[in-house]
């Protein structure tokens, strides 16, 4: 995995080149995604997202962002396969993407857990739905991704047992448990308290480098896409495309000090430049 230390002295931000590979992993190509009510007539068409195009190669860790209602969780629910697109190419590995598949997982903002399922039990109900391993396998898999996200002895726990936090860690370790090729995840931190979640971020790193995993992260909060990424992509205001990509250049594991150097700081102030376009945040517009 490309891992590229910070440069010294200058502004520590590039601009994203062509990942480098023979094959993008996720490659999305002028996506075109509208929303109609039905019955609706042309003109009543809501443009959502426009000309979008985003590749990722195994192992990397993209997050995207933008202001409200740019259209980029409508594009992760495209490419989730929960809604169509009406322009352009989405493809995974090669192959066209019709519907959601077993070959990504979703993790949203809320953990929705099964309350009368266990820890353990709502690990392992993807599992259980694909039928793809025995019962005791399913269960030895559950409890080692317990393990991995820091919830081993809370396994015949239910989800009311549990801190919000905590749930979200269960939530991911029910997302790894189909072992997808993909990790979509849509602002899975933003009901956590602040402690809690600058916490799960660097715990999400240390779980997705374990696993090799490839996730694309939406997110409201620069900070976060800041710390999180290997690069970052900015959307336009509606209709969405992705107006610049930006290196994120430290190397993982990365820790909480990290925030703090001039380096993080000059990072996260160019992608705000580059969000707000030198007008600044308006008033009401939820970017951090």
């Amino acid at each position: 995995m490309r891992r590229s230390s910070a440069p010294g002295g200058n502004r520590p931000v590039a601009e994203a080149s062509a990942p480098v590979g023979s094959t993008a992993h996720l490659s999305a190509r002028h996506v075109r995604i509208e929303y109609r009510a039905p019955g609706s007539t042309a003109s009543d068409v809501t443009l959502a997202v426009d000309n979008a195009d985003l590749e990722l190669r195994r192992s990397d860790f993209v997050c995207v962002v933008g202001p409200s209602g740019c259209g980029k969780t409508t594009f992760l629910n495209a490419i989730a396969g929960f809604i169509p697109i009406q322009g352009g190419s989405l493809e995974l590995d090669g192959r066209a993407i019709p519907g959601p598949g077993p070959d990504r997982a979703m993790v949203f903002q809320q953990a929705s857990l099964l309350p009368w399922r266990k820890v353990l039990d709502n690990v392992t109900y993807g599992l259980e739905l694909g039928r793809s391993m025995k019962r005791a396998q399913a269960r030895d898999r559950a409890r080692d991704l317990l393990d991995l996200v820091g919830l081993a002895g809370f396994a015949d726990r239910y989800p009311a047992q549990l801190s919000g936090g905590m749930q979200q860690r269960v939530n991911l370790a029910r997302a790894l448990a189909v072992e997808p090729q993909l990790l979509l995840l849509d602002e899975p931190f933003a009901s956590i308290d602040a402690q809690t979640r600058e916490t799960m971020q660097a715990e999400l790193l240390r779980v997705c480098t374990a696993r090799d995993v490839t996730a694309l992260f939406v997110t409201h909060d620069i900070t976060e896409a800041a710390f999180l990424a290997d690069r970052v992509c900015v959307f336009s205001p509606r209709p969405g495309h992705i107006v610049r990509e930006v290196v994120v250049p430290f190397d993982r594991p990365r820790d909480q000090r990290l925030r703090r150097s001039q380096e993080f700081l000059a990072l996260v102030d160019e992608i705000a430049e580059t969000l707000y376009g030198g007008r600044g945040p308006v008033p009401g517009e939820v970017i951090h």
